[in-house]
């Protein structure tokens, strides 16, 4: 098999992985819009529509972290005492001399995590993790473009 062969194949296996994402992204489509509308409730509960006025602003930053409260396998949703619950939000910008620096917002401020409802909790929780979750269907929706264009 020549090396023109090989890659026809090669093409050709990553066009049907491409249409086989494409018939799975039906139902992935119908759980991206759920996640919008559960995180554009969040959105409004957690009172975030205060600082941000436009419901799709929020995706132009490049992270969304949480103070406070532990978002990693071995603390998940573990309040760290002594500290202050905030939904930050992390933008890239150019400094004076043209170096890419993080510039940290806060989103919500909820005071300190031992005086935190547990509802509420969830609700910070819930937001942060469907901000995420979008935000890795955008980059998904990016990257099926580009292979998309290469063909």
């Amino acid at each position: 098999m020549s090396t023109l062969d090989k890659l026809s194949t090669l093409l050709n296996q990553m066009e049907q992985k491409i249409d086989t994402t494409s018939n799975h992204n039906a139902s992935g489509l119908d759980l991206r819009k759920e996640n919008l509308k559960s995180l554009e409730v969040l959105y409004h509960k957690l009172e975030i529509s205060k600082k941000h006025d436009d419901f799709r602003s929020i995706f132009e930053y490049k992270a969304m972290n949480l103070s406070g409260i532990g978002l990693k396998k071995e603390d998940f949703a573990q309040i760290r005492e002594g500290k202050y619950i905030q939904i930050i939000s992390i933008a890239y910008e150019l400094n004076d001399k043209g170096k890419r620096i993080a510039k940290n917002s806060s989103l919500g401020y909820f005071g300190k995590a031992e005086r935190l409802e547990p509802e509420l909790k969830k609700n910070i929780i819930e937001f942060v993790l469907r901000w995420r979750y979008e935000k890795a269907f955008q980059h998904t929706e990016h990257y099926e473009f580009l292979l998309k264009e290469l063909h």
